[in-house]
């Protein structure tokens, strides 16, 4: 392995990161407790630097650099800087809320940028052994930061929970890479791709590993019927925490599913496809439905997003460029509205008092209307509406699956949206004809404000011109 300029160059965003989350782990041994706000300035500037040098590393031909174990090609500079863009929002909305909480500590920024860093790993891994690297980086790093709040005994139950969860999807699916790399010989993608190729399904030990490969795949995306830790760890862990678990890692689930199942196993596409539509059915049905039933807004969208990860699935089991396109464009777009549906109610708690329930929002547009008026915009999206981004990320996914015969599919799809829409559309009944609970308005940051406000007009903005992200996820799969 060699380390010199031309290696290096396509990882610098990763060091960079690396580099940011070492600086504020020292930084934050010298700062009293009254200047903590410098670690918020250092990590808010330094993501910024770092999508920066992202889009200039970004672009061009494809690199495989690091003795085959890492890749760089459009697709990975697309994801790493929606998964950054993303992370930089969960930062500026949990400002107040940390601060106010005592929360205010170095630990956060550096946890979370060490959960960034495992999803840039993921999202450019070209190996077994660097994709598993960056997914327990980010598992580590969310286990810590779900049991953050020490005193809060519901948080360290919900981290429990999560973490003897993850740690049985994270072995299934080591155990399935080791079925494959013991059938192909290989580490990297591309050598097991060719062994896949030339073995197929005849070789028993591969369809083996890629059942175990999709079961952890279905773990990490928390699809049904491996979502049970999705539930409890939204309602338990601290509100900024479940604003970025709830967001960022998906888009990097969907890079893991996609080096695995079409980098790695295209030719089983027949064998994974099938696995993933009853995944993604299952995921439709139970995460709509069991959502209508739910009282706790955060265990209401954890249900949303299980139904989500469906529709991901529909893209990736189509098999074809705009499936593939067509779900990257979806993973990002479900990554903003979650930033934002979270980050409104980071925004709306205060000392004392958790904005969990879903009476907590009831009168919202008299407390503030601004705040109402982007909530609606979330829910609408979330549930499909035009103009809206949802819709047309909806309407591309649905397209991708009727192209290849799957109308059946579609409808059902389209079915369970519909019911689907019924607990999107309560929130904002609630929101409007509701009276409010509590008579004050809210008293909100003006960057938590900013931000909410940028989320909600990438809202709309990519609704009515979804081109401008559409040609990105188009191109990387030319």
């Amino acid at each position: 392995m060699t380390f010199d300029y031309a290696h290096l160059l396509p990882i610098v965003p990763e060091i960079a990161v690396l580099v940011l989350a070492s600086i504020l782990l020292l930084v934050d041994l010298w700062l009293k407790d009254e200047d903590k706000g410098t670690n918020h300035l250092i990590a808010v500037f330094g993501l910024l630097v770092v999508i920066g040098l992202t889009g200039v590393v970004g672009g061009g031909e494809r690199e495989i650099v690091l003795s085959g174990s890492y890749i760089r090609d459009p697709m990975s500079d697309v994801l790493k800087i929606a998964v950054l863009v993303v992370s930089l929002l969960s930062f500026v909305y949990s400002r107040d809320y940390l601060r106010d909480r005592g929360l205010w500590v170095g630990e956060f920024y550096v946890l979370t940028l060490c959960a960034v860093l495992g999803m840039m790993v993921m999202i450019s891994a070209n190996s077994f052994l660097t994709l598993y690297l960056g997914l327990e980086l980010l598992a580590l790093s969310l286990y810590a930061l779900v049991a953050f709040e020490r005193d809060n005994p519901s948080g360290a139950e919900a981290a429990m929970k999560y973490f003897v969860l993850g740690a049985l999807g994270s072995g299934l699916l080591l155990y399935g890479l080791s079925m494959l790399y013991g059938a192909s010989g290989s580490l990297e993608l591309g050598a097991v791709a060719r062994a896949v190729a030339w073995q197929g399904a005849d070789n028993q030990v591969l369809v083996f590993g890629l059942v175990f490969v999709v079961i952890g795949i279905g773990f990490k995306f928390g699809a049904v019927p491996f979502h049970m830790w999705v539930p409890d760890t939204y309602q338990g862990a601290p509100n900024p925490v479940v604003l970025f678990l709830g967001s960022a890692p998906k888009i990097a689930a969907f890079a893991l599913a996609f080096r695995l199942l079409v980098d790695g196993l295209g030719q089983l596409h027949a064998d994974w496809q099938g696995m993933l539509v009853i995944l993604s059915v299952i995921s439709l049905a139970v995460g709509n439905i069991v959502a209508i039933a739910q009282t706790n807004i955060k265990r209401m969208l954890a249900y949303s997003t299980i139904s989500h990860v469906g529709f991901i699935f529909l893209g990736l089991l189509a098999g074809t460029t705009e499936g593939f396109a067509a779900a990257m464009f979806y993973a990002i777009v479900y990554a903003l509205m979650a930033a934002g549906g979270f980050g409104l109610l980071v925004m709306m708690s205060r000392q004392g008092h958790e904005v969990e329930r879903l009476e907590d929002l009831k009168g919202l547009n008299e407390r503030d209307s601004w705040q109402a008026a982007m909530m609606a915009l979330v829910m609408f999206s979330m549930a499909g509406v035009p103009p809206t981004v949802g819709f047309m990320a909806k309407l591309l996914v649905l397209d991708a699956v009727i192209s290849i015969g799957l109308w059946w599919l579609a409808l059902i799809a389209v079915f369970f949206s519909v019911i689907g829409a019924f607990y999107y559309l309560r929130v904002v009944k609630i929101i409007y004809f509701d009276k409010p609970e509590v008579i004050e308005p809210l008293v909100v940051g003006s960057g938590a404000r900013v931000a909410l406000s940028v989320t909600g007009l990438a809202i709309l903005l990519l609704g009515l011109f979804p081109a401008a992200l559409l040609t990105y996820c188009q191109a990387a799969f030319a």
